[in-house]
């Protein structure tokens, strides 16, 4: 597995996202045993970004990832993020200096470490100033609580604003073949400031994977089944994205979902993508994709489709992002 760096931090080019193995998906929060087995599967493969979040399950998920990196802590980059959780008692984000501290020495204790490599403000927090979350940010990392520090969904200004106070590693979000937001502000001012982006949901919620046709075979509390995307006639139109992947997929002998990861690699360096998955059969497929090049051809074909019809989110989740 090749490298690459997130404002600093040496990651490996594609990483695992855990979320889905506790949380929101079909099967999640069934199979800890084989969740665990794919992330140590993984760590053999070379795969040493690992991202989870208080907020998953809660907490289920960080003592997921605690217990499969066990013994192999220096093999692996962990990612985790607070502020969607409150310890504070104030209602909704929670981003203030005193949560935040009551937050990073939970998850410390549930993944078995005594420091976090990249931590993120999960959403930025309306009710608390960035420049004082990330000043409470600092200070952890001054105490070695944290390595680097992140956003998750926050806009270009705000990004300036906390990398003023101190340098941000790396800024997640939604970024696919079928969500190209954004090119237009984000990863421009990424590259100005030399910071890391990291894809979440690079697979489209695996629908780029080609095997979703409909919702079935969906458990019906599947967070898919109410996103705008996977809904009505949204869910026919953006077939035809996954249709045109695999055209291109069957041209190289690989699998739609490997030529949407290589061509998000293919978008220039310090961008690691962190598709999610519980099985090793998918980890490897998705792990292989690191080894694919795509043609100048290919990823200009790729890049002039269409992006996916409906909003990402349901409205009250579109309300966090972007702030």
């Amino acid at each position: 597995m090749q490298l690459t760096s997130l404002g600093g931090l040496e990651v490996s080019r594609i990483g695992l996202g855990a979320m889905g193995m506790s949380a929101f998906y079909t099967g999640a929060g069934r199979g800890d045993a084989e969740s665990i087995r794919t992330i140590q599967r993984a760590v053999d493969l070379g795969v040493t970004h690992l991202d989870t979040a208080e907020v998953y399950g809660p907490y289920v998920n960080e003592e997921l990832v605690g217990r499969a990196v066990k013994g192999r802590r220096d093999e692996v980059v962990l990612a985790t993020k607070f502020g969607l959780v409150s310890h504070t008692g104030r209602p909704g984000p929670d981003s203030t200096p005193t949560g935040i501290r009551t937050a990073v020495d939970g998850s410390l204790r549930r993944l078995g470490t005594d420091h976090i490599d990249l931590y993120y403000q999960h959403r930025v927090d309306p009710g608390t100033p960035i420049e004082e979350t990330v000043g409470a940010l600092s200070e952890l990392v001054d105490a070695g609580k944290v390595r680097h520090i992140g956003l998750s969904e926050a806009a270009a200004a705000t990004i300036r604003r906390a990398h003023a106070v101190h340098p941000v590693a790396a800024v997640q979000t939604e970024y696919s073949l079928w969500t190209r937001d954004p090119e237009a502000e984000v990863l421009p001012t990424l590259r100005e400031l030399g910071i890391g982006l990291v894809p979440y949901s690079p697979l489209g919620h695996g629908f780029l994977a080609g095997e979703i046709r409909s919702l079935d075979g969906l458990d019906s509390a599947d967070w898919r089944r109410t996103n705008p995307r996977f809904t009505g006639d949204n869910l026919t139109r953006n077939l035809r994205i996954v249709d045109q992947v695999r055209e291109v997929a069957d041209d190289i002998g690989a699998t739609p979902a490997q030529v949407a990861l290589a061509w998000l690699l293919a978008q220039g360096d310090g961008i690691a993508p962190i598709p999610g998955t519980k099985r090793i059969g998918r980890l490897e497929e998705n792990s292989a994709a690191d080894g694919i090049r795509l043609t100048a051809g290919q990823i200009t074909r790729l890049g002039n489709l269409t992006p996916a019809s409906g909003e990402r989110h349901a409205e009250p989740d579109m309300a966090a992002i972007d702030q």
